[in-house]
C-alpha cells in the first residue's frame, strides 16, 4: 500500500524555502500517528529539513541521484522505483516530500493523505500536483476550525484511487 502524507493550502502549496508553510500541531500529530511503524519516502531536500535527522521509529528512505549521498539513519536509493522495489508487499508506504517525489509517486499511490489549510500561504516555491477528481475518490474528510494552536481552518481529507 503506497500513501502520499502532505499538507497544502487552498491552491496546492507544500513549502517555501523547503519549510512547511504553516505550524499545525494537530497535522503534525497525524502525521506522527500514520507513519510511525511504517516506511517513509523522501526526496533529499526534504530530508535535510527535518530538524533532527532521520525520523525515529520508521524506516526512513531517501532518493538522491548522487550516489555519495549520505543520510544518517536512512537508506539512500536513486529513484522512486527502486527505493519501492526495496519494500516487502507488507509495507506500508507513505511518501512524505517534496514537490518532485510527490510528483513521480501520483500515479503509484492507492491512496492521499492530505490535511487541506483553508488558507494561502504568503510565500510559496513548491506545490503538490492537482487532485483530479476522475482518478481520486474523496474517502474521508475531518473538518477543524481555528483555535488556539491552530490559526487556519483545516481537514484531514482521504481519498482513493478509483
Amino acid at each position: 500500500m503506497i500513501s502520499i502524507i502532505a499538507a497544502v493550502d487552498r491552491n496546492l502549496g507544500i513549502g517555501f524555502q523547503n519549510k512547511l508553510l504553516f505550524w499545525l500541531p494537530n497535522d503534525l500529530k497525524r502525521f506522527k500517528a500514520l507513519t510511525t511503524g511504517n516506511t517513509i519516502i523522501m526526496g533529499r531536500k526534504t530530508f535535510e529539513s527535518l530538524p533532527k535527522g532521520a525520523l525515529p521509529n520508521r524506516r526512513n528512505v531517501v532518493l538522491s541521484s548522487n550516489p555519495a549521498t549520505q543520510c544518517p539513519g536512512a537508506e539512500v536509493f536513486p529513484t522512486l522505483e527502486a527505493a519501492l522495489q526495496s519494500c516487502q508487499p507488507e509495507e506500508q508506504v507513505y511518501i512524505i516530500g517534496g514537490a518532485s517525489v510527490y510528483k513521480q509517486a501520483m500515479p503509484l499511490a492507492d491512496m492521499l493523505c492530505l490535511t487541506e489549510i483553508d488558507a494561502e500561504a504568503p510565500q510559496v516555491d513548491a506545490y503538490f500536483p492537482a487532485v483530479e477528481s476522475a482518478i481520486w475518490h474523496e474517502k474521508s474528510r475531518e473538518s477543524h476550525l481555528v483555535d488556539e494552536k491552530h490559526p487556519c481552518p483545516y481537514a484531514f481529507v482521504d481519498y482513493i484511487h478509483k
